[in-house]
């Protein structure tokens, strides 16, 4: 069944902000995730992982202390209209994070050029709205 609100919306990532970055990504590495995309470095690194269907689990360095178990950072869906999907959510009663623009991803490879938004759900948690431009 299609979304009726959100055109094309779709599961694409879940970003997890880790402790130590090296040991994840080797333990997600041996579960058959591969990398897809990497940027960044030192406590700014982040990678995507392709979990083998297409879908992608996201994880960035800089967790701390007080995130000892590592902490979700955000989930994403993939639509459309980046813009009418903020706009939706924020009629609905989100709270704006930040408002849509375009990104360029500075990942080797290249990933794709995108435009996002981020708006805070009713109880706190990070939903990115991800759009593939182009």
């Amino acid at each position: 069944m299609a979304n009726s609100i959100i055109h094309g919306a779709s599961f694409h990532h879940v970003a997890l902000k880790v402790n130590d970055f090296d040991a994840s990504l080797a333990f997600y590495k041996a579960l058959g995730f591969e990398v897809y995309k990497s940027w960044g470095e030192g406590d700014k690194r982040a990678a995507m992982l392709d979990i083998g269907s297409g879908e992608y689990f996201e994880m960035f360095a800089g967790g701390s202390d007080e995130t000892p178990y590592g902490r979700y950072f955000h989930l994403a869906v993939r639509c459309d209209c980046c813009d009418e999907a903020f706009a939706a959510a924020i009629k609905a009663g989100a709270k704006e994070k930040i408002a849509p623009k375009d990104v360029d991803i500075p990942s080797q490879p290249s990933i794709y050029p995108v435009r996002i938004a981020f708006v805070y759900g009713p109880d706190g948690e990070e939903i990115e709205f991800f759009q593939i431009r182009g």
